[in-house]
């Protein structure tokens, strides 16, 4: 949530950069918050001086009553009782004003970086690095929906009968890829110096609103009506509510913590090509990294968790490429954002795996998560998170880029937590 600070230091740079990221009524949203903010302000001033007038008034009671002016004092405690009275319906006008503000806000973006590039959708998005090797397919080469059938290794149909579509059922050595990446994941993170986190994959609407997901993602999120509450979309969510409402000392940031978990989302409106396979899931696993930083430190710690998603890729040997998205496909709570892409070589086709984002203080001023300064005193904290990384479209690639006559090649790094070097 942007801050009343960010928006009266440079009103005209907040709206360009909503414009930028497409954001229509960029303009009569901001004035729209400032009107409320200085409603609460008119309104406030005036309780300041009412309550300044009551406090005089109460101590010249007292001194009436003993020069015996009885009657100027009732006059007196009538003018208090009044102007309590005027004082709750102000303090009524300021809520109000307050909760007209905060409720705008919520359905503002975050404003981008002057780096994120122009532009409306991925084509404008700019390929910032590529890496890995081009990969050789055998002839007559499977797309991974065919592979699974043919190794038996998930049945999409299967999931279909006890689910629904998007709900695929792992088997087998299926199964235990799913395990290995997990656990490969997780080890990777440790090693960086993430503590392993197991959070709870359903959420409060508080944690929601927190991270930005409500209200711009409700239709996208699983909601169980009758206790109010949400399948995560993502472990971002509860794991950096952990710090809601948290005031943290500088010494202790950047904070690092990692999770695995199941991940849902409805995908409204997906369909075609896209959606076939592994290519888009209403359930997924994903480790995903989460970090708590100072605004002075978090575009290192921005570059250090793009790194880390970067060797995961180089140690999977999948070709990859890093984008810089543009202001018009990024995420509403995101200041940039950096997706990772790998290439399907059977279907011919980036897979994004991964997206690695900087919010600055918008999550944190949703949170009022605080940190104490050698200043003593307390700042919002930037929060940052990434895919390290999702797995359906890594397992995708995975079977498509290394299948072989004989069966499905793993990766050098994976195969101590496969226990094989090869699927058959």
């Amino acid at each position: 949530m942007l801050t009343i600070k960010q928006i009266t230091d440079d009103k005209e740079a907040v709206i360009r950069g909503l414009e930028k990221k497409h954001f229509k009524g960029a303009r009569e949203a901001i004035e729209g918050v400032l009107a409320f903010d200085n409603k609460r302000k008119s309104a406030q001033a005036e309780l300041d001086a009412l309550n300044a007038k009551v406090k005089t008034l109460s101590k010249s009671i007292g001194a009436l009553m003993k020069e015996g002016k009885k009657d100027e004092a009732e006059t007196a405690k009538k003018e208090v009782v009044d102007i309590k009275i005027k004082s709750k319906e102000l303090e009524d006008v300021m809520k109000q004003a307050e909760d007209d503000k905060r409720a705008l806000l919520y359905t503002i973006p975050n404003v981008p970086y002057d780096i994120v590039p122009e532009g409306v959708s991925a084509d404008d998005n700019v390929v910032v690095k590529t890496g890995g090797h081009d990969t050789v397919l055998p002839q007559n080469a499977l797309p991974h929906w065919e592979l699974a059938k043919k190794y038996n290794l998930i049945d999409f149909d299967l999931g279909v009968k006890i689910t629904g579509a998007g709900f695929p059922v792992y088997i087998g050595q299926g199964a235990r890829l799913q395990r290995a990446l997990i656990n490969f994941f997780l080890d990777e993170a440790r090693k960086a110096g993430y503590t392993e986190i197991m959070p709870p994959t359903v959420v409060n609407a508080a944690s929601g609103y927190g991270t930005g997901q409500l209200p711009d993602k409700e239709g996208q999120m699983y909601h169980c009506e009758v206790d109010d509450l949400y399948l995560i979309p993502t472990a971002e969510v509860p794991v950096t509510n952990i710090y809601r409402d948290v005031i943290l000392n500088e010494e202790q940031l950047p904070i690092k913590n990692c999770a695995y978990t199941e991940c849902f989302r409805r995908e409204a409106g997906s369909y075609g090509k896209d959606v076939r396979g592994l290519n888009r899931l209403h359930e997924f696993s994903k480790i995903e990294i989460v970090r708590i930083d100072t605004p002075e430190h978090s575009e290192q710690s921005h570059q250090e968790m793009l790194a880390h998603v970067e060797g995961l890729l180089q140690k999977l040997e999948l070709p990859y490429r890093i984008l810089r998205l543009c202001g018009g496909d990024m995420s509403f709570t995101s200041s940039i954002c950096y997706d990772f892409e790998v290439y399907s070589e059977a279907q011919k086709r980036w897979l994004e795996v991964s997206s690695v984002s900087n919010f600055d203080t918008y999550q944190a001023n949703r949170l009022q998560c605080r940190y104490r300064g050698t200043d003593k005193k307390t700042h919002l904290c930037h929060t940052l998170n990434g895919s390290a990384l999702a797995l359906p479209r890594i397992v995708a690639a995975l079977l498509e880029d290394f299948q072989t006559p004989d069966g499905i090649r793993i990766p050098k790094a994976l195969q101590p937590y496969m226990g094989c070097d090869m699927i058959k």
